[in-house]
């Protein structure tokens, strides 16, 4: 099965700041998570021109088509960037990790998200959606989508009333399975009506941590998984330290999370979801396919930001083929 995934195209910017005095020289809270509109980012990125950075796709389906591409898997990645050098550089990374790029170009400068690390570590978010919050259905080509077999979108895109509802109505009439991850609670509680009507209807597999769960049933994760059950094929439940809960038709598993040491749980559930597709779109059972999720969200919490650190590869593709062969 191919995968071809949909987000919000957003270049991650890290930078580790010597002070906190940068951030009270660009006027941001420490601590926030902002969006900020385009002379905001000019300033940002004029202010951050001599600091340590480092670069990397990000966005939450990026995270998962790139791990995906990793596995083996035949992913595919659709979004909008700008002519700029964030927007090649964001396309080159891309195709660097073995993802089939459908990029749609416009004039101007590309989204991006500049992470500030405090000298305590913690970390100050500024957000450019730009160009990817202007995705619409019309710039997406059906012969884009019948190139796969299954769509992966983020819940973050429900606010794009020309993408979200009409692409998932087209893949599900091209004959694409539709898989959702539900992204943030505040996301949950702000289109809960919506999401009530879309998931029932168009919603193969549904991802959600316990949080989100909770949000869109009013229930605890353990309830939580077989309400979300009678809507959707699979649905999927992650709980932290606790591990994930899934459930399709009867079957219901408790697949425990790996005893790691956490660092950083950034794009842990971005793995999770790109182990779990991967280990589904191969045709593994539901405790297989929740393994191989578990193997990858372990992976990546013991490195800093959402990406599996390299040197680490080879030995998860030993793991995920011993998990195959159960």
């Amino acid at each position: 099965m191919k995968v071809l995934g949909i987000g919000n195209a957003l270049l991650d910017v890290l930078l580790r700041l010597d002070s906190d005095d940068t951030l009270s020289e660009m006027g941001i809270k420490k601590g926030a998570m902002d969006l900020v509109d385009e002379s905001k980012m000019k300033e940002i990125q004029k202010a951050q021109s001599g600091l340590p950075r480092s670069e990397a796709p990000g966005g939450s389906v990026c995270n998962t088509m790139r791990a995906m591409a990793r596995l083996g898997a035949d992913a595919g990645y659709i979004g909008k960037i700008g002519d700029d050098h964030v927007g090649r550089v964001y396309e080159e990374e891309i195709r660097k990790a073995g993802v089939n790029p459908f990029f749609v170009r416009t004039e101007g400068i590309s989204g991006c998200s500049t992470v500030l690390i405090s000298p305590d570590g913690e970390r100050t978010m500024a957000t450019f959606l730009g160009p990817a919050a202007t995705l619409s259905d019309e710039e997406i080509l059906d012969e884009t989508l019948q190139q796969y077999d299954c769509l992966y979108m983020e819940g973050y895109l429900i606010s794009n009333e020309k993408l979200f509802l009409p692409i998932i109505k087209r893949a599900k009439s091209l004959g694409l399975k539709v898989a959702l991850d539900l992204s943030n609670f505040n996301i949950v509680h702000g289109f809960k009506d919506l999401l009530k009507e879309v998931i029932p209807a168009y919603i193969d597999i549904l991802f959600s941590n316990e949080s989100e769960a909770e949000a869109y049933t009013g229930l605890p994760a353990y309830d939580a998984i077989d309400v979300i059950s009678g809507d959707v094929e699979i649905s999927i439940v992650t709980i932290g330290k606790d591990g994930v809960l899934a459930k399709k038709n009867d079957q219901k598993i408790h697949d425990s999370a790996l005893d790691n040491s956490v660092i950083d749980t950034t794009g842990a559930g971005d793995n999770f979801a790109a182990g779990f597709l991967f280990g589904y779109s191969l045709g593994a059972n539901l405790e297989q396919s929740a393994q191989i999720g578990s193997l990858l969200s372990g992976n990546v919490i013991e490195t800093v930001g959402a990406q599996i650190a390299e040197d680490r590869w080879e030995q998860i593709k030993l793991k995920v083929d011993g998990i195959l062969r159960k």
